[in-house]
């Protein structure tokens, strides 16, 4: 069987329990909400946070952690003293727990970053 195919955010969401569709949810509202020129959208099966054309942030469920891209070495790079203090950061990513109380502050400072980043380009 192959995978499922993700038409919409709700869509993916709908396909993970209720504390991994929370978490994501409350991710994406977060980012959403602080930045209402962002949009979201599936892009590669996954949710990911837009501006036109650039992508912002993603995200992906996996089975015992949350992945959270910046789609920034350099902005991931800049936070990851911060990020080391609470959680595993691997190159592009970092890992969450699947029923992370939602930083809000680090979030929008990380989205931030990637928006200062992608208008200085």
């Amino acid at each position: 069987m192959s995978p499922s195919h993700f038409t919409s955010v709700d869509d993916y969401l709908a396909s993970f329990d209720s504390v991994k569709a929370g978490t994501m949810r409350a991710i994406i509202d977060t980012i959403l909400t602080e930045f209402p020129e962002t949009e979201s959208k599936i892009a590669w099966n996954v949710p990911h946070i837009t501006l036109g054309k650039d992508y912002v942030f993603g995200l992906s469920a996996a089975k015992n952690h949350l992945t959270l891209n910046p789609w920034s070495d350099d902005v991931l790079n800049a936070f990851r003293p911060r990020l080391e203090q609470s959680f595993v950061v691997l190159k592009s990513t970092f890992q969450v727990p699947v029923d992370w109380e939602v930083d809000r502050a680090l979030l929008a400072d990380l989205v931030r970053a990637r928006l200062a980043e992608l208008d200085g380009e």
